[in-house]
């Protein structure tokens, strides 16, 4: 194999690692959002990653848990390198790039500041939250396919896997409800059931539309906030002018706006 070869192979590599970091209160890939604004493997085959956030003054615990996830997975990548990250911009950024660098946890960085904030407890909410979105996704696109409620409700997971659910949303959140489904059951063999709540109960038929209606309230929000944090980084850094059809708050009330999609960004060399 040829040195540019594997340089590209690496390159897609750190790609692909990155993008499965995700911003933890939407859900979407931090390169899907921008946040990446570099990912370069060097000479010497160490990677330095610079990170940028919508504002200045983004909650230090949110940085740190995506910064957190691209340091989890810059340790995975196959060539083991020697690694930087360096977050820009932020009113914490000192703190955090020495504390990931000499790999501290948030208490550890923030001490005092941060009292008995946990963590461990943010992570399920947001856990939580991805969790139903997936879900409601992969619902709406099995009931497009034609399928009842019952028969979508009676599906395991040998029949999932089956489904073809309609939309593109649904059917790129098929196989990532699927896996937040076994981190949070991991119970669940290939003939028990697959649309369970968050705490492990079966949905029911009855009171299915009850239950989309609040999986409904809690997409809007999301996305909202997706949609913000695009706005608020495009307008603070002018790189990118407003697509004609940018979503508004209203879009979001009324449920008319598209999956948000994204791609992965260029390749730097």
């Amino acid at each position: 194999m040829t040195s540019a070869s594997l340089r590209g192979r690496r390159q897609a590599e750190l790609w692909r690692r990155l993008s499965e970091v995700n911003d933890p209160e939407l859900d979407e890939p931090v390169t899907n959002m921008g946040f990446v604004e570099r990912a370069e493997i060097l000479e010497d085959a160490c990677v330095e990653v610079e990170f940028r956030l919508p504002t200045y003054w983004c909650s230090p615990n949110f940085a740190f848990l995506m910064l957190d996830g691209v340091r989890g997975a810059l340790e995975t990548l196959s060539w083991k390198p020697a690694y930087r990250i360096k977050l820009q911009d932020h009113m914490f950024a000192d703190e955090v790039n020495r504390g990931i660098a000499e790999g501290k946890s948030f208490g550890q960085i923030f001490g005092e500041m941060v009292g008995d904030l946990d963590l461990t407890a943010l992570r399920e909410t947001f856990r939580a939250k991805a969790y139903k979105r997936r879900q409601e996704a992969v619902l709406l696109g099995l009931r497009q396919a034609g399928l009842g409620d019952e028969a979508i409700l009676a599906m395991d997971l040998l029949a999932f896997d089956a489904a073809q659910p309609v939309g593109p949303e649904a059917v790129a959140q098929k196989p990532r409800y699927r896996q937040a489904l076994l981190d949070r059951h991991p119970h669940i063999g290939r003939q028990d059931g697959v649309f369970l709540t968050w705490e492990g109960s079966p949905l029911a038929a009855a009171t299915l539309a009850s239950y989309l209606g609040d999986l409904r309230s809690l997409r809007i929000n999301m996305e909202f906030n997706g949609a913000l944090c695009r706005g608020l980084k495009q307008t603070r850094y002018k790189q990118a002018a407003f697509s004609d059809g940018e979503p508004t708050l209203v879009d979001f009330i009324l449920d008319r706006v598209p999956p948000a999609t994204g791609g992965a960004p260029a390749v730097s060399s």
